[in-house]
């Protein structure tokens, strides 16, 4: 969710980047879960009792409408305010995480964000950084679904305690999903906050419907690779292992990259938001509007965190 992203032409330009944004979109790849060479950094498989949190060894759970000292409203105009409330944000008992937006009599909207407490994911030298987490968006579509937007990515460590250098440090989308659309976008921001190499504060990279199922009616799996061992460089996002857009690192200038990748690494953030740039962007209207239906949640069954050294 770029921390900035306000812009309302852009966000609907990215909608119609769909199979355009790359030449690959679509294409099956090889290399699935099980493949040799691939070692476990981190999993969380949302195991636990109903309605309880996630494991605070793991997650730290973030409230309010901001960072202390940071932007308001996360940077991007949502609307919602975040809370470690059940209601908002617990395990099913089934194995999986629930991040629920609700609307109280007033009107006011509240949801939930979480990080990983790590902050150190990122491509070993030479070899590849694999980020996979399988998810079911909220099922809200048409007018119902206005204003929701689901996330799962990440921003570069140097973020914590400093919440303006952003872009530069780097903030991947794993996986974005706008008003309830059978859409999933794919995106880096790099950088400065306006222009430059990531064309902020829009973020590059490319969009597609979900296979098989829409993005609502069932889980899917969406999977990032940072490849460190190809030259250049090369971000490839895949759901259901399919390859729908890649970044190679010849198309960021160099001081760019290398602010966004030689710091410590980066850490994973899980959300929903309500309202906001993105939304209003593609949906041309302010969102949400009285029509958002509440209470559907994003459903998260794992997140994992691979590497592959060197080969």
């Amino acid at each position: 969710m770029g921390r900035d992203r306000m812009g309302k032409a852009v966000a609907v330009a990215l909608l119609l980047l769909g199979t355009t944004a790359c030449a690959e979109h679509g294409r099956p790849v090889a290399h699935e879960a099980g493949d040799e060479g691939w070692q476990l950094a981190w999993r969380d498989d949302f195991t636990g009792d109903e309605g309880g949190g996630p494991n605070p060894a793991d997650w730290l759970v973030d409230t309010g409408t901001g960072y202390p000292g940071g932007a308001p409203n996360w940077g991007t105009g949502e609307i919602q305010t975040y809370t470690a409330d059940p209601a908002n944000l617990a395990l099913d008992g089934r194995g999986n995480l629930r991040i629920t937006p609700r609307r109280d009599d007033e009107g006011k909207w509240t949801s939930a964000r979480i990080e990983t407490r790590r902050a150190d994911f990122k491509a070993p030298e030479g070899g590849v950084l694999r980020v996979e987490g399988r998810v079911r968006m909220p099922d809200a579509t048409g007018p119902a679904g206005l204003g929701y937007w689901s996330a799962f990515w990440a921003l570069g460590s140097p973020y914590r305690g400093d919440y303006w250098n952003w872009p530069g440090v780097g903030e991947v989308e794993f996986m974005e999903n706008v008003n309830g659309l059978d859409q999933v976008w794919g995106l880096l921001h790099c950088g400065v906050a306006q222009g430059g190499p990531c064309d902020e504060s829009n973020g590059i990279g490319g969009s597609t419907a979900c296979p098989g199922q829409p993005c609502q009616a069932d889980f899917h799996t969406y999977r990032f690779e940072w490849d460190a061992g190809t030259t250049p460089n090369e971000l490839r996002w895949f759901v259901d292992g399919h390859q729908y857009t890649t970044i190679r690192q010849d198309r960021i200038d160099a001081a760019s990259w290398a602010k966004m990748t030689s710091h410590a690494g980066y850490f994973l953030l899980l959300d929903v938001a309500i309202g906001g740039g993105f939304p209003n962007g593609v949906a041309k209207v302010d969102t949400p509007t009285p029509e958002t239906r509440p209470d559907q949640p994003m459903v998260v069954d794992y997140v994992s965190v691979s590497t592959r050294p060197r080969g």
